[in-house]
């Protein structure tokens, strides 16, 4: 047993082989009581087994909770409006649904008298961070158990003989070739044939998008609405958040949508080939940029960018919790005050494209734009402007040559 000590422990909880051989395991080395966490956030997983095989592992209880329209409402749509991609493609599927989870686990562990958490990350990923940030800012006090910066567990095969040394019902002992996360807005793909950065990924790997070759033959017009930043409708039908997104993911997923093949730089240090298949969420992005192209004008919309790319770094890095997260938040929800309207898309064989863009305050005025009429706008103004804006690079280049 270990020398530490937890009374109670309240464990994020999947169900797989790792998280169901950690319950035995804190019972065995902390001699605590182990109660389960598990949050639907949209994934693929059957979850209806997943509280009597936590019982069965060893745990005196476990809590699945339904997150999913919290996860779609108040985590992916803020990211949405806020523009933010990591590292230029990767939406953050994985990235954006770990601080939710932490925040259920920390609310179950105040509920149940839980002096500890734990988690199944690995100690060569970001989620460890992830995870740990989210009970650090929320519950500073409780003490926090990686079993994988401690166990002698180092392989599946290592988690199996475990498994069946304390009768932890395993219902599969072939490993997946791929190591997967997925959600409502995302599956993510590493390991196997990914590790060569150079082989293009196998066409049975994807599971939630066709290949763009044998998508339909004909092109598929959609239109979008957005209030404030926020989707609210698909061709002119109002839909909830989960709704929402789940049409949207079937739309894309029908045409080949959303695949992405990053090589990322991890948090901890290392980079890591991955592949994610993100369909309606790739529709969303790219409708709500076209919307903001009307509707934002080019300081806000410049400046929004570059916060942008901090924000994904701060999802990235797990500091969704963090003084500067809630700050840029506040930003971003008053750039998109006026972001209402409708865009219209195009979908054909992987490609999304804007092919429409409406807003109900449109910055986009017709008579300064045209080229054929100089009413509103005298071109010989530009003299002027030109002269002004031109004039430290004549005064550099003026002043070069004199030594």
């Amino acid at each position: 047993m270990s020398n530490a000590t937890a009374n109670k422990v309240v464990l994020a909880y999947s169900g797989g082989l790792d998280t169901s051989v950690i319950v035995p395991w804190l019972k065995e080395h902390y001699g605590c009581e182990v109660v389960c966490y598990c949050a639907n956030l949209g994934q693929d997983d059957d979850l209806s087994g997943v509280e009597a095989k936590a019982i069965a592992s060893g745990a005196s209880a476990c809590y699945v909770e339904d997150l999913r329209e919290e996860f779609v409402r108040d985590f992916l749509f803020p990211m949405l409006q806020s523009g933010a991609t990591y590292e230029r493609t990767y939406l953050l599927g994985t990235s954006i649904a770990r601080p939710l989870i932490a925040r259920g686990q920390v609310q179950t562990a105040l509920k149940v008298g839980a002096d500890a958490l734990s988690h199944g990350c690995t100690g060569k990923g970001n989620d460890q961070v992830r995870f740990e940030l989210t009970y650090m800012a929320l519950a500073p006090h409780m003490k926090i158990i990686a079993p994988w910066r401690e166990w002698h567990i180092r392989s599946r095969e290592d988690a199996l003989d475990y498994a069946a040394l304390h009768n932890v019902p395993v219902t599969s002992t072939r490993a997946s070739i791929y190591s997967r996360d997925g959600n409502i807005w995302h599956l993510s793909h590493e390991g196997g044939s990914l590790e060569d950065p150079w082989l293009e990924p196998e066409l049975t790997m994807f599971q939630r998008t066709v290949t763009p070759e044998e998508a339909p033959d004909l092109p598929e017009y959609l239109e979008i609405g957005f209030e404030r930043g926020i989707p609210v409708s698909v061709n002119g039908e109002q839909l909830g958040p989960v709704a929402l997104l789940q049409t949207l993911n079937d739309i894309g997923a029908r045409h080949g949508v959303g695949r992405v093949d990053l090589v990322e730089n991890r948090l901890v240090g290392m980079k890591s080939h991955g592949v994610y298949e993100t369909p309606g969420g790739t529709l969303l992005y790219r409708a709500h940029q076209g919307l903001e192209e009307l509707a934002l004008d080019r300081e806000t919309l410049h400046f929004k960018d570059t916060l942008a790319i901090r924000f994904s770094e701060l999802i990235y890095n797990g500091q969704w919790w963090s003084p500067l997260r809630y700050a840029l938040s506040a930003f971003f929800t008053e750039t998109q005050k006026n972001v209402t309207g409708v865009t219209r898309l195009k979908v054909f064989k992987g490609g999304v494209y804007l092919v429409g863009r409406k807003a109900e305050r449109s910055l986009y005025v017709p008579d300064l734009a045209t080229f054929s009429e100089d009413a509103v706008y005298n071109q010989a103004d530009a003299e002027g402007f030109i002269k002004l804006f031109g004039l430290p690079q004549k005064v550099e280049a003026l002043t070069s040559g004199a030594e």
